[in-house]
């Protein structure tokens, strides 16, 4: 079964406190969700701003492969927005619960349902594909909602949704009433969930299985309060778990971790490292046990491939490390330890861990090269000299000199920010001596007050699409930041070297 993915990142997923997208990246994000394979894009709510307005015109100017819809209450005003802003296709909702129409809308269940007819009704007159929502469904009266359905799909509601408002459902109880709405409107369903008590997947799912066949969903989750359902977790669960019947979705899994970390960078909500399928520790292993099971047969601790998600596993050294993982490590270097080496390196790889210190792939070379005697397990590139100037009415502008391989080189850039104006100085020399890119910058703030500390990770790449990630924590952004980049640059360089000079015992 063709499970419809309808992806809401751009409406519901712009409400998340503290986020807002100007026109130009609402139209950059579509065309990264349409290369993504979304069947619906939900551009926007074409009546709240001009700005809004602008971008919904942008997204379905673009000719884009994906349906584009926007928002509308039940509102005439609000559907001639809609048809103003290049739009055939709305979402039309108004709420349903008796909480909502007595406290919010302070109207009559027969009146919030003959607006809703009402709303139906002209959408369609004007030619507009209409999909229709009850807001708070899972708190409604469960006959009244069946009649605000039935009613709707009379009136000419080309799809019903089912939305779980405030995240209240069970997934039982939203497999009931999707039952219901089938049987009462036998229309298209879909269902929109939200994350409240952390279900909305699973409440999505369990919609699926009982009959709907549209899930709205946005990018990491993101959207009001606890979130909406996640469009990597929700595809994947559906591709990879265990069902009835097969369910298949025109997402392609590969860019999933791609477009998490652009939509990530441009709202500025951090995905939590531990999330699934997209998260930093998704596909990582520290555990000594479980790194000797994945190096054996992956599947013992992984549920699916990384690469099916566009992703790579990697291994962490720490005091829960085996020599298997310290091995496997120090081969993607070229660096083949004995037995006894091993042991010794996981010994001290342990003792740091016991004092809370995190040992980076540098600091794991450094302590390699110390006991295997190897002289050319060092840094590679030093920062030698560093400034940074900023104010108002000036752009800021940086200094970098570096040491690379017993060279200096020198470079100055500008910026939007002093992190930007160093990194982009540093780039300028590491682009052309050691041809190293940044692919992506994450801050941080790991303590609050006057001395709050920050903690940077930086991602960088080569031109061989070889990547590493490295971080720094201290308690100033610019600094830290130029000694996460280094330090990150020093793992892709060694790396590189080392392989290709392949140390042995």
């Amino acid at each position: 079964m063709k499970v419809r993915i309808f992806d809401t990142t751009l409406r519901d997923g712009e409400q998340t406190p503290g986020v807002a997208l100007t026109p130009e990246q609402k139209l950059a994000i579509a065309q990264r969700l349409d290369a993504l394979g979304v069947d619906a894009i939900e551009a926007g709510f074409p009546i709240i701003s001009e700005g809004e307005m602008k971008a919904i015109k942008s997204i379905t100017s673009a000719n884009l492969k994906a349906e584009i819809c926007g928002l509308a209450r039940t509102e005439k005003k609000d559907i001639d927005a809609a048809i103003s802003a290049g739009l055939n296709y709305i979402h039309t909702f108004i709420a349903t619960s008796d909480i909502h129409l007595k406290y919010k809308l302070k109207l009559s269940r027969e009146q919030a349902l003959a607006k809703a007819v009402e709303a139906v009704q002209y959408a369609k007159s004007c030619g507009l594909k209409v999909e229709f929502s009850a807001e708070d469904a899972t708190r409604t009266d469960r006959e009244f909602l069946k009649k605000v359905f039935k009613t709707v799909a009379e009136a000419g509601a080309d799809r019903i949704d089912i939305p779980d408002t405030v995240g209240y459902s069970t997934p039982q109880y939203i497999a009931a009433i999707t039952k219901d709405t089938v049987e009462a409107t036998h229309l298209p369903v879909s269902v929109h969930c939200h994350n409240d008590f952390g279900l909305a997947v699973a409440n999505a799912i369990s919609s699926i299985q009982a009959g709907a066949q549209c899930a709205h969903v946005t990018i990491n989750g993101i959207g009001e309060r606890a979130g909406n359902a996640s469009l990597e977790e929700f595809v994947m669960s559906l591709q990879c778990l265990q069902f009835d019947k097969k369910y298949e979705t025109n997402i392609n899994t590969q860019l999933l971790y791609e477009t998490s970390r652009y939509i990530s960078k441009i709202v500025g909500v951090q995905v939590q490292p531990n999330k699934a399928i997209v998260g930093e520790n998704a596909f990582g292993h520290e555990s000594g046990i479980h790194t000797h099971g994945v190096l054996s047969n992956p599947l013992t601790y992984e549920p699916i491939s990384p690469e099916l998600v566009g992703r790579t596993r990697w291994f962490q050294v720490g005091k829960h490390a085996g020599a298997h993982g310290i091995s496997a490590m120090l081969e993607e270097y070229g660096i083949q330890p004995s037995k006894e080496q091993t042991h010794e390196i996981l010994e001290r790889v342990k003792k740091l861990g016991d004092q809370g210190k995190h040992v980076t792939d540098v600091e794991l070379l450094a302590i390699t090269g110390e006991i295997m005697q190897q002289q050319g397990l060092k840094r590679l590139v030093h920062l030698t000299g560093f400034s940074v100037s900023t104010g108002i009415g000036n752009m800021p502008y940086a200094f970098v000199k570096l040491n690379v391989e017993g060279k200096d080189f020198i470079s100055t850039d500008y910026g939007v920010g002093p992190v930007d104006a160093s990194i982009n100085a540093i780039q300028k020399i590491t682009g052309e001596i050691a041809k190293v890119r940044i692919k992506d910058y994450r801050l941080d703030s790991i303590s609050g007050g006057s001395e709050a500390l920050c903690e940077v990770t930086i991602k960088v790449e080569d031109v061989y699409g070889n990547q590493a990630s490295a971080k720094s924590i201290g308690e100033d952004i610019v600094i830290t930041s130029v000694q996460a980049m280094i330090d990150g640059i020093n793992r892709i360089m060694l790396k590189k070297i080392l392989k290709q000079k392949n140390l042995g015992p």
